[in-house]
């Protein structure tokens, strides 16, 4: 991903997080030295894990790979994980996905209409069956039927059915985990130049 620097910075008044975000040292300082190049700002799941150098590596190494699986249309990846990111209440996680994707070139009403995704005319059939999917795993226990992944194979190749699965599934850990810290929006979303009317 290329550098994108924000415009904004945190909004003032935020919520604490449930953990100190102060931490200081040689690795801290390197990793938010990274961060600030790639994302503008140190990204708070990052100031978090730095309390557990097993849980930073691990999620470091997790990102990596999952960065480069490319099956599912960047669209269809997108939406899978917002939906997931919307239904667990995880701010932080939808203020970032909404910088992220519009950044690549995601339709912005596509992402501002998450919430009524079952009735806004901006998705295809495809992508209302990947919305139902996501909503559906991340419900607990899993609400997904053999219908739902029928009508995904449809369209969607086995491996493509496999990757949306294991999508839906890292963002319920980044979204539980960032939401169980009490990690709330850090503003990326106000650096979209896009409206946040919604359609119906």
């Amino acid at each position: 991903m290329s550098a994108i620097t924000p415009l904004h910075t945190a909004p003032p008044h935020r919520p604490a997080a449930r953990v100190p975000m102060d931490l200081d040292g040689p690795v801290e300082r390197a990793a938010s030295w990274a961060a600030r190049r790639l994302y503008g700002k140190v990204l708070d799941p990052l100031r978090a894990s730095f309390h557990h150098r097993g849980v930073l590596l691990a999620s470091l190494a997790l990102e990596a790979v999952a960065g480069r699986w490319r099956k599912l249309p960047r669209t269809l990846n997108a939406l899978a994980v917002m939906a997931v990111a919307r239904e667990i209440g995880c701010s932080w996680c939808m203020d970032f996905g909404y910088w992220e994707n519009h950044h690549r070139g995601v339709e912005p009403r596509k992402l501002h209409a998450i919430g009524q995704w079952r009735t806004s005319e901006v998705y295809t059939p495809l992508e209302r069956a990947v919305l139902e999917y996501a909503v559906a795993a991340t419900q607990t226990p899993s609400a997904v039927t053999d219908e739902m992944v029928e009508r995904l194979r449809e369209d969607l190749s086995d491996a493509q059915v496999v990757e949306l699965a294991a999508l839906v599934s890292l963002e319920n850990y980044r979204s539980r985990t960032n939401a169980g810290l009490g990690l709330s929006s850090q503003g990326f979303a106000d650096d979209c130049d896009v409206p946040w009317a919604v359609d119906g």
